[in-house]
């Protein structure tokens, strides 16, 4: 009984140690498993902590690449603004902006003057137009009052039938009048000032040196050698007396301004424009007032409203003023007519640069009405009835009404916003535009204005500029009075002549 039970007792242990074996390999197995699932989690561990750095590391670089991706989405919307506006610069000529036709792109087609359309007429005279050549009937006139000399040169054999022609000529001869001063009752000269030097010259070669300053915008130097040549170098002009010539007669015409001031003052509608002009390097200006009988030239360093305020005329004048859209000229006169040759230059460019076509159907119509309006001051109408200026007013802000709802597609920034701009303008400003409808003395246009100035910039080409605003100033002076002279169909050198002996050129 005994040794069953130990031989069961070990037969027990023999299987629990069989147990313990397997158990002590299994765990062996286990321990070693644990260690490379330890060493896998270490390795793990690692490569999670470096794909965490990466991925820090990207999103930063992400941060950094959504930063340069919106500075670079500003810079090219910018840049595309850039690029629209430098189109819109590019496209500009004169033709569709105030730009002059010297400024225009080259290959430009040649501009047609005053924005008439090309017309299939010959160049010169058209049927109809009156000449201005003298006829032998004014020739023979004229020898029979003494306003010719008369010479006789024959062709041919005396003494048989012949015909007449005659040609006219000019003779230049230099003539030296002595002048004998006589001594008075105590025995001492009383000489002129303009007499003190021992030679001085008359009043036909300063005006002639004057003409040719004001109306052919020549040099001093080239003045003198015009002269001089024409007189077959008898003269010896110098330079410095042309300045004094021309200085003097500046001063003599600042007198004739008054007068001029008082007739554009008495005038219903003045024309107004600036032009910008080089003095001592720097841009100034100067300004003219015109009507149809005179012409006023200012000189002024700006064209701001203070510099305004300054000019006499203007402070004093209570007609209508017509310009280029000058906001500074409203606090002026009572009332305003803005250029409509400038506008059609704005329309023409919005038709251009979006494609609506508001705005040439609104061109159009200003031209239209211009035309119209012309037909009745043939007709010897002051102004349209008031059905046809509702009809006009009317389809007036039809136009404007079709402008907005075409501003609504528009593309591209710019020139959306700029189409907006005018239509605000159009509507704000619509008296103004329209006021030669209602009144036929007020013009269409300021061109009167800009052809004033165009000797300006001839001066400015030719002599680019002045160098002292005292030099800008006698300009005016000179050309305000030249200018009035030829308005009102006067003789120019006569009246030079007359104002350099102190007789005035204009009363």
């Amino acid at each position: 009984m005994g040794g069953n039970y130990e031989k069961g007792v070990y037969k027990q242990l023999m299987e629990v140690m069989e147990k313990l074996n397997a158990m002590e390999s299994e765990h062996c197995r286990d321990r070693k498993e644990v260690k490379e699932l330890t060493s896998e989690v270490t390795g793990l561990r690692k490569e999670n902590a470096h794909l965490r750095e990466e991925v820090s590391h990207l999103k930063q670089k992400t941060t950094s690449l959504e930063e340069e991706n919106t500075g670079l989405k500003a810079e090219n919307h910018l840049l595309h603004e850039d690029n629209e506006r430098m189109k819109r610069i590019l496209d500009n000529d004169s033709s569709n902006s105030s730009i002059p036709p010297s400024k225009d792109q080259p290959g430009k087609a040649p501009n047609t003057f005053n924005s008439r359309k090309p017309t299939k007429k010959k160049p010169g005279a058209q049927p109809g137009h009156k000449g201005s050549g003298l006829s032998k009937t004014q020739v023979e006139q004229n020898i029979r009052e003494g306003a010719y000399q008369h010479r006789i040169e024959q062709l041919g054999t005396p003494g048989r039938v012949y015909i007449t022609r005659y040609r006219l000529d000019l003779e230049v001869t230099p003539v030296a009048t002595e002048i004998r001063i006589y001594a008075d009752q105590n025995g001492k000269f009383q000489v002129p000032n303009e007499l003190k030097a021992d030679v001085s010259y008359g009043g036909t070669v300063k005006a002639v040196a004057a003409f040719v300053y004001s109306e052919g915008v020549v040099a001093n130097d080239r003045i003198c050698t015009f002269i001089n040549s024409l007189s077959g170098d008898k003269l010896h002009l110098s330079t410095g007396s042309v300045y004094g010539f021309c200085r003097k007669f500046a001063q003599s015409c600042s007198t004739a301004r008054p007068a001029i001031i008082q007739e554009l003052l008495n005038a219903d509608v003045i024309c107004t424009d600036a032009t910008p002009v080089k003095t001592d390097g720097k841009q100034t200006h100067i300004r003219n007032f015109s009507t149809e009988s005179c012409v006023l030239y200012c000189s002024s360093e700006k064209k701001d409203l203070e510099t305004l305020g300054n000019f006499k005329i203007l402070k004093e004048f209570t007609g209508a003023l017509i310009h280029d859209h000058e906001t500074a000229l409203y606090h002026f006169g009572t009332r305003h007519g803005e250029c409509n040759v400038h506008l059609e230059r704005y329309l023409l460019k919005n038709t251009e640069e979006t494609g609506n076509p508001w705005s040439h159907k609104l061109s159009c119509f200003l031209e239209g009405m211009n035309q119209a309006r012309k037909k009745r001051i043939l007709q010897g109408n002051e102004c349209f009835t008031p059905s046809e200026l509702e009809r006009y007013g009317l389809r007036y802000e039809e136009l404007l009404a079709e402008g907005l709802e075409e501003n609504k597609h528009t593309k591209g920034r710019i020139a959306k916003k700029e189409e907006k701009a005018l239509l605000k303008r159009l509507k704000k400003y619509r008296k103004n535009h329209l006021l030669f409808l209602y009144d036929f003395r007020i013009p269409y246009s300021n061109n009167r204005s800009e052809k004033d100035l165009r000797i300006c910039k001839n001066r400015q080409k030719m002599a680019g500029g002045f160098r002292t605003a005292a030099g800008r100033q006698m300009y005016c002076d000179i050309m305000s009075l030249i200018e009035t002279i030829k308005r009102r169909g006067l003789n120019i050198f006569q009246g030079i002549i007359a104002l350099m002996n102190g007789v005035p050129a204009i009363r």
